[in-house]
């Protein structure tokens, strides 16, 4: 497989700026077709990007295509209702975070995948983050080495700032209505007002939530949330702690995602860049005092790759079998119980 054939379900503002400019450019990938309701928008994305077959559902796309992966980039609020429609293609898939809007949904897509025999990577674009990567390869080399004690801690923050910085500058816009669509029906056990609170948590935040696993290396529990929404604080299994600042402050100019890994004698941090940054990747810096010598600091330098552009790397690999995704669906699912734990205990619902 020297260039595989990917289709994309929906080039709006993610589909054509998050996704579909980073994988036009790709060496090893070629795309071959757009699905997309408005025909107009369709057609001069296409011309863009050198995209040769454009559909107007993605129903008429995989009939007509033979695909080795699928990029559906469509609110999360519908993914029960079209994720398992694209299964059908028997294809891996990416879309966006978080898998889906609901449990129950995010149940339905896993039942779905189990009987379609691919894969479906979900897109936490932090865990392609060249800072990230490396940070996460050091932090188990530390803990398997112990040369710096054990883990003690892990913190994220996320002030609310300005996520886009220019990401959308050469969007292609386009004013065609988009027809009504049908989405999942919201939580059985909420009413209209919890569920618009809940949406938004999971929209804003499933990131930093999948990232505290991803840093901690292991599940974790949600043990407290502070009344005033902005601390989450929960237990990994093996009893670390890991916290969440969600609005410490807010940074409308600008974004200033970190986090921070603990360990004993050292510790790892992270600066993460909005997630519509291009060409530039996080910063990663490390202090090492294992006793005996001189601390040290270390702060590598890294590939000019952002997250996005990565995601993509990292998903064309997979489907060529070089790599695993760095986040499947199950994973998914796992975030959505944890953002239901934790509005339970903030809100008593």
């Amino acid at each position: 497989m020297d260039r595989v054939k990917i289709g994309f379900v929906g080039v709006g503002n993610m589909g054509q700026c998050g996704h579909l400019r980073n994988y036009a450019t790709l060496p090893d990938c070629e795309v071959v077709a757009i699905a997309e309701l408005r025909e107009n928008l369709g057609r001069l994305v296409a011309e863009r990007y050198r995209v040769p077959r454009v559909y107007r559902s993605h129903e008429e796309m995989l009939a007509a295509e033979k695909l080795d992966g699928i990029v559906a980039s469509q609110q999360y609020t519908r993914h029960g209702v079209i994720v398992p429609e694209l299964l059908k293609a028997g294809v891996p898939i990416l879309t966006e975070k978080p898998l889906a809007g609901t449990i129950e949904a995010g149940e339905k897509i896993l039942r779905a995948l189990e009987k379609s025999g691919t894969w479906h990577m979900l897109g936490y674009h932090k865990r392609s983050d060249p800072a990230v990567m490396y940070a996460k390869a050091e932090i188990d080399r530390l803990k398997a080495s112990g040369e710096l004690g054990r883990m003690r801690y892990v913190r994220i923050t996320m002030p609310p700032g300005e996520w886009i910085q220019g990401g959308f500058a050469d969007l292609i816009a386009s004013d065609e209505p988009v027809p009504d669509l049908e989405s999942d029906p919201p939580p059985s056990d909420m009413d209209e007002a919890a569920y618009r609170q809940y949406d938004w948590l999971v929209n804003y935040y499933v990131h930093q939530l999948n990232l505290l696993r991803h840093l901690l290396c292991e599940p974790y529990r949600v043990s407290y949330a502070d009344p005033s929404g902005i601390l989450l604080i929960g237990h990994a299994e093996s009893g670390i702690p890991g916290a969440i600042e969600m609005a410490p402050y807010t940074t409308p100019a600008d974004w200033q995602e970190s986090a921070l890994v603990g360990f004993e004698r050292g510790y790892i941090k992270l600066e993460i860049p909005a997630p519509m940054v291009l060409n530039r990747p996080g910063r990663v810096e490390i202090l090492r005092d294992p006793g005996g010598a001189a601390p040290e600091t270390i702060v590598p330098t890294l590939p000019w790759v952002h997250a996005m552009r990565q995601q993509a790397m990292n998903f064309v690999k997979a489907i060529k079998g070089e790599a695993k995704p760095p986040c499947e669906a199950p994973e998914g699912l796992e975030d959505l119980k944890v953002a239901r734990e934790y509005f339970r205990l903030l809100t008593g619902k």
